[in-house]
Formats: structure tokens, C-alpha cells, sequence
């Protein structure tokens, strides 16, 4: 029989704490103003970022002074695994399964870690089975919560009457670095934020639409684009300029040739489903695909109250989406470290 990968349920969640733009500008013009010739000129980014809050891991007043890695990964540890839970916990309750159910488990995240994993520390808690098949997978930044979806598709498919749990949290502002004066520093203050989502698949049955395709395409000699450095106090944002001339003129390509590994094209699509990388990628990307001016408008509300959550971010755009309806056919996009662009397609079953 031919079972096709059924999408259940979509929970997301964020951190008790938040930070307003205006907050945050404030707080970065008493720590960089002084010590960043250029602070004044960058400043601008907090105004045009398109956002009017952000939730966080730790309270603003956390942000004031030096943290190291252990600082980090405490704070990462504690909240991630209680956003995890959260999320996890209302999606299984929206598709009507208990975590005993959930035969694998796909958890994203680039933003911190943990060993054992997240999903093995709370695999009693969560009541997941002695059987259960844990995939983490780190590294793979915004790109990660349609590669990610798209993995757990992929292992649900090849298991007839399988639940795949997938799960992506990321706690961005835990990255937030004094030491750091450059420009991309500066620009990562003003734009990120931390949350997280699950959803639960299963092959076979009913469910709110069909994951049908997803698809990766990996730019050539673009490691400099976006990605971590790594030192004794703990990951440095690196992010180019170029991103969003690279977006408008490289992703169209890119998109199309993974729908015509499936044999679709851009025609074929109701609505593409975007990760908000920032306005100005926001733009980038409509022009990219073809749209409409201020088409991406779930993007933009998901940026404005969130920012840029990093892998979730999506998430939050296709809840939107479901909530409004879903075309016959839509098509989720990010791009992330690598440089990479995927896509899932999505294709509504009632």
C-alpha cells in the first residue's frame, strides 16, 4: 500500500521573558555606544529590522554582563528542555497521542547542546518509549525547520503506520556577545530572538495536509555567508552583507530545480511558506519567487512579534498559515548555513 506522510499537529512556544525593540536598542547603545565608533550609524538596524519584540531565554538585565560557556549552555540546558516539553506536550495533545505513541524523534538545534541529548534527558519525563529512535541534529541553523521537517518525513515514510515527533528549539539570544564589535554583532542584537515548535507526522491516515516533497540545495564556495565561530566564550554570528542580493538572485534557481525533482514548478504553488530571515531578506526572497510586494505577510507579523527565531521561525509562519487555510499546494522555504536553501511541499487533504 502506498501510505503517504500525514502532518497531525503544530505547537509552538516561547520563553517567559521579553525584550521590546525599543528595549534592546537602549541596552545596546549603553554597551557598544562607547566602545563602537560606528555604533551610531548601525543603530539604524534596531528601527528598519521590522520588529517590535523578541522573547528570551534569560531576563535583559542577564545580557549586562560577560558570559562563558558554561553560563551559556546552563542557561540553554534549562530552558530548551522546557520549551521542548511544552511544545511537544500540546502538539502530541492536538493530534491525540500520548509520547508513548511516538516512534521516532527529530530534534533541531544550532543555538546550543547538550549530551546526552535533549531527547534522551527527557525521554522519562516525556514518557517516550525504551524503543524510541532519537535523531539531534545541530548545525543546520534557520535552514533547519524545513530540512528538519523534511528528515522527519523522510524516516516517517519509509515506516508504514510510524509517528515521527519533530521538534525545533532555538535560544539565539544566549549567543549575545560584549566582546563582540562588528557590525554582523550589532546586527544579531537587533534581530534574533528564541522559541520553539513541534509538530507530529504519521504515515498513513488523516491528518491537516500531506507532506509530499522536500528537497536541499547546497550553494557552492558560500561557507562565509552565515554560520558560528567558536571560542572560549561561545559562538560569534557570522553573517555577510551579501545575504540579501545572494537570496534574490540564487534562490529562484535553487527553488526550482528541487520542485522539478518531483516534477512541479513555481505554477504549482498556492503559497510559499517563507522563513522570515529579516526584511530585507523578507524582500529579497519575493522578488526571488516572483511575488507580490508584502505577499510574505505571516512572515512579517511572525518577524515583527518574535524576530528572528532561527529554525522555529517557519513554524511559526505555517501555523499562521494553517489558521488562514491552505491552498491546494504550498511550499515551505528557508535558507541557512551552508549556504543551503530547502523546501517541503505540502498539499491539503481536506
Amino acid at each position: 500500500m502506498n501510505h503517504t506522510v500525514k502532518f497531525l499537529s503544530l505547537a509552538i512556544a516561547v520563553p517567559e521573558h521579553i525584550i521590546t525593540q525599543a528595549e534592546a536598542a537602549e541596552a545596546s547603545a549603553r554597551l557598544f555606544a562607547g566602545r563602537l565608533k560606528d555604533f551610531r550609524h548601525l543603530a539604524g538596524v534596531f528601527d528598519n529590522a521590522g520588529i517590535i519584540k523578541r522573547h528570551a531565554a534569560r531576563p535583559l538585565s542577564w545580557f549586562d554582563e560577560p558570559h562563558g560557556w558554561q553560563d551559556r549552555m546552563d542557561a540553554y540546558a534549562e530552558v530548551a528542555s522546557n520549551l521542548f516539553i511544552e511544545t511537544a506536550a500540546k502538539a502530541l495533545r492536538q493530534a491525540e497521542l500520548k509520547a508513548s505513541d511516538i516512534d521516532c524523534v527529530v530534534t533541531v538545534s544550532s543555538t546550543g547542546f547538550t549530551t546526552p541529548s535533549l531527547d534522551a534527558q527527557l525521554a522519562r519525563k516525556m514518557g517516550f518509549r525504551a524503543d524510541i529512535e532519537r535523531v539531534p541534529v545541530f548545525g543546520l541553523g534557520c535552514a533547519a525547520g524545513v530540512s528538519g521537517l523534511g528528515i522527519a518525513s523522510r524516516l516517517a515514510k519509509e515506516r508504514p503506520g510510524k509517528i515521527v515527533l519533530f521538534v525545533a528549539i532555538e535560544l539565539c539570544t544566549l549567543a549575545f556577545r560584549l566582546d563582540e564589535l562588528t557590525r554582523p554583532n550589532i546586527i544579531a542584537t537587533a534581530l534574533f530572538g528564541d522559541g520553539a515548535a513541534a509538530c507530529v507526522l504519521r504515515n498513513g491516515g488523516d491528518g491537516i495536509c500531506e507532506v509530499a516533497s522536500s528537497g536541499e540545495h547546497l550553494f557552492p564556495d558560500t561557507l562565509d555567508i552565515m554560520g558560528w565561530k567558536i571560542d572560549d566564550t561561545g559562538f560569534g554570528i557570522v553573517l555577510a552583507q551579501s545575504l540579501p542580493p545572494f537570496a534574490q538572485t540564487q534562490l529562484g534557481p535553487a527553488v526550482d530545480m528541487i520542485l522539478a525533482r518531483d516534477g512541479l514548478s513555481r505554477r504549482d504553488i498556492g503559497r510559499f511558506i517563507c522563513h522570515p530571515g529579516g526584511t530585507k531578506v523578507l524582500t529579497a526572497m519575493e522578488s526571488a519567487l516572483t511575488l507580490s510586494p508584502g505577499s510574505l505577510d505571516h512572515e512579517r507579523a511572525v518577524i515583527s512579534n518574535y524576530g528572528n527565531m532561527s529554525s522555529p521561525t517557519v513554524l511559526f509562519v505555517l501555523e499562521r498559515a494553517i489558521h488562514a487555510g491552505l491552498p491546494e499546494r504550498s511550499a515551505m522555504i528557508a535558507m541557512g548555513p551552508g549556504f543551503s536553501a530547502s523546501c517541503v511541499t505540502l498539499r491539503r487533504t481536506a
